[in-house]
């Protein structure tokens, strides 16, 4: 298996650097393209706002001003890719057929953000995703939720700052379901070059289905030792144990299941693992469902 196109939606240059910067090492590591795209929002959304007592000057001033606002970011957006791009020396261009150099591509499209990131995402080997933290960025959680749950692709979260590699020492969070299984079929390739693999197995993680060491036998006819990495939750978390656990390791990339124990509604109002490693982690996450 192999790595070819990685999409990465961005909203805002102030959560864009670390994904960005993630994306161009990972194109540059698998020889593949980076599709760089901004979904800029349609002002006409904002007409509706008329029945809601707005005037109709008010509702034009308003869509021009968005209009104006939506242009400021996308240069900006545009122009800090291009110096990323430079800096790293990927050439930009679109994806060529067979070739094994890198490269990157940035476009703007007009649209719901939602919709066009899922059905964009359908077609990537893995899309990478901006840290909700990074610059308080509200965009890339919604982006992040519209891989996992509509384009039956895997996501990766970016970390929070710039990371120098990804994927030398790569960390397998398992509970035993078939989220955790789709999660580890997506980061196989990662696996099989990697320094060092660690599992991460847990009695309090764990559900039915194939134990930690069963994965290791799975991952050796592959060609690839790996380690049972035992965690235990802190305070009564089982997300603050994986990360602890993936940081002991040294991971420089972890995989998980997303939202396998409960849904996705129930974690977003009391909590769940999926939901703390999204707020908590600083290095990148592999999710899938």
């Amino acid at each position: 298996m192999s790595v070819r196109k990685f999409l990465l939606p961005v909203s805002s240059p102030a959560s864009a650097e670390a994904a960005l910067q993630a994306g161009l090492l990972l194109a540059k590591m698998w020889n593949a393209h980076l599709q760089v795209l901004h979904i800029r929002a349609d002002v006409r959304d904002i007409a509706p706002l008329a029945g809601e007592g707005l005037s109709g000057a008010m509702i034009e001033e308003m869509m021009t001003a968005t209009e104006r606002e939506s242009g400021a970011c996308a240069r900006a957006l545009r122009d800090m890719f291009d110096v990323a791009a430079l800096a790293q020396e990927v050439p930009v261009g679109e994806a060529r057929r067979g070739s094994n150099e890198p490269s990157a591509s940035f476009a703007t499209v007009t649209g719901r953000e939602e919709d066009i990131i899922a059905y964009q995402a359908r077609l990537a080997d893995l899309t990478i995703v901006a840290h909700p933290a990074a610059g308080e960025d509200v965009a890339a959680a919604e982006a992040l939720h519209a891989v996992l749950f509509d384009s039956g692709r895997p996501v990766l979260l970016a970390p929070v700052a710039p990371a120098p590699h990804i994927g030398k020492r790569v960390a397998i969070a398992w509970n035993g379901t078939s989220y955790a299984a789709s999660a580890l079929a997506s980061v196989m390739p990662f696996v099989r070059q990697a320094e060092a693999v660690g599992i991460l197995v847990s009695d309090d993680y764990m559900r039915r289905g194939p134990s930690g060491a069963e994965v290791a036998e799975y991952i050796a006819q592959h060609g690839v030792g790996a380690q049972i990495v035992r965690f235990a939750p802190i305070d009564r978390g089982v997300g603050a144990g994986l990360l602890a656990a993936a940081e002991g390791f040294g991971a420089d990339l972890m995989s998980m299941g997303a939202y396998s124990t409960a849904s996705r509604l129930r974690q977003l109002i009391l909590g769940g693992t999926t939901r703390y490693v999204l707020e908590n982690a600083t290095l990148p996450v592999l999710m899938n469902r």
